[in-house]
């Protein structure tokens, strides 16, 4: 599993990996994970020189946050993915390419928010314990962004 999140949130791509972490804690915030929202919230920040109130902003109303067009329309698809997959239209992915998303990128946020939607339970499932000092996410959101995700075994 940590392969997965490793490609999906820091592999190639034309997303940066600070708006792909954005997605992330987008979607786990509106599945009410704390851990995963406040872990990812954490990497996104560092991706983006430490920029929490920008990260807070997309994960509290995305229509307002100072964030590129492009963005808000691939947010929106993932919220709608986060609900149901079927509530993203045609109109929706439009509304992506005309905000200079392309078709990859768009496939990019829809499987984030759909694997977040099953990362989110997953984690919640096992009854994953949060810190007791929320701020050790800090640090471990430098190091999700810094060494990523997969750790080498032995």
């Amino acid at each position: 599993m940590r392969e997965l999140v490793e490609i999906l949130l820091r592999g190639p791509s034309t997303l940066s990996s600070g708006e792909r972490e954005m997605i992330a804690a987008f979607v786990s915030a509106r599945n009410e994970c704390r851990f995963c929202h406040a872990s990812h919230r954490a990497a996104a920040a560092h991706h983006l020189d430490g920029n929490y109130e920008l990260v807070d902003a997309v994960s509290r109303h995305y229509q307002t946050a100072p964030v590129s067009a492009k963005l808000k329309s691939l947010l929106a698809i993932a919220g709608k993915v986060q609900q149901d997959g079927k509530l993203v239209t045609p109109a929706d992915v439009e509304r992506a390419r005309a905000e200079g998303a392309t078709d990859v990128e768009i496939h990019d946020a829809v499987l984030i928010a759909a694997a977040f939607c099953m990362y989110n339970r997953y984690v919640d499932g096992l009854g994953t314990l949060e810190p007791p000092d929320p701020a050790a996410y800090d640090p471990m959101g430098r190091r999700m962004a810094k060494e990523g995700y997969v750790r080498p075994r032995g």
